[in-house]
């Protein structure tokens, strides 16, 4: 069953995760500056709970696990900040949705350690050369996915800053350089989804950043 369960959570993932960010293009041009809808941060959790069952159990993917563990925490300040702001939480609520994001996490980070664990085993008794080929390119994944991590932590600063949920101009930018390294790891260990799904969203990047200069006190995130 997990033969043919794991690739279908990890296409859907993918359409979620990456179409997010058409999602998020479709409404940027409508109103004609750079927004985030609420749907964006839903869309980013459960994307990234299924990319993360599926790089781990079915690709054993370092990097594609790692990429999809964590910032499910970030996601779901972002919701609360929206649902606070819409007048929709209550404390009950706050508790029970961060208690699971939590509980989630926990559950992520075990299968991230088993991933990279699995890697280890599967590659020390390979020539020393290919060893480091390999972990070299781990690495520019990590230094990518470092990035991405980097653009919503500093997103995640402004929003509770500011108590609403915002997008700064550096979150596109940090993405365009990330989405690159990330790309180049996936490419080169043959993770095609999750190589194509980056590639597909550097062109909403770009348009973000035309939207942000075009009209920078009308962008945000909404």
């Amino acid at each position: 069953m997990s033969a043919l369960l794991l690739p279908v959570l990890g296409y859907i993932g993918a359409l979620l995760f990456y179409g997010r960010f058409y999602l998020q293009w479709f409404v940027s041009e409508r109103q004609r500056k750079s927004v985030i809808p609420i749907g964006f941060w839903y869309m980013s959790g459960i994307g990234s709970i299924f990319l993360l069952l599926y790089g781990a159990l079915w690709l054993s993917s370092p990097v594609g696990a790692l990429s999809h563990c964590f910032n499910s925490l970030i996601y779901a300040r972002n919701l609360v900040h929206i649902w606070r702001e819409r007048g929709l939480l209550t404390p009950r609520r706050s508790l029970l949705f961060q208690g699971a994001v939590l509980l989630t996490i926990g559950a992520g980070t075990l299968l991230v350690a088993w991933t990279w664990l699995n890697e280890y085993e599967s590659t020390r008794d390979i020539p020393v050369v290919d060893q480091a080929r390999n972990w070299i390119w781990i690495a520019v994944g990590v230094a990518g996915q470092g990035l991405f991590a980097l653009r919503f932590l500093i997103q995640w600063a402004v929003t509770e800053l500011k108590r609403k949920s915002i997008v700064p101009a550096s979150f596109w930018y940090l993405s365009l350089v990330a989405s690159l390294l990330l790309m180049s790891s996936h490419l080169q260990r043959l993770e095609w989804l999750y190589a194509t799904g980056i590639a597909s969203t550097i062109v909403v990047y770009l348009r973000n950043i035309y939207w942000i200069h075009k009209a920078p006190e009308r962008s945000s995130a909404e």
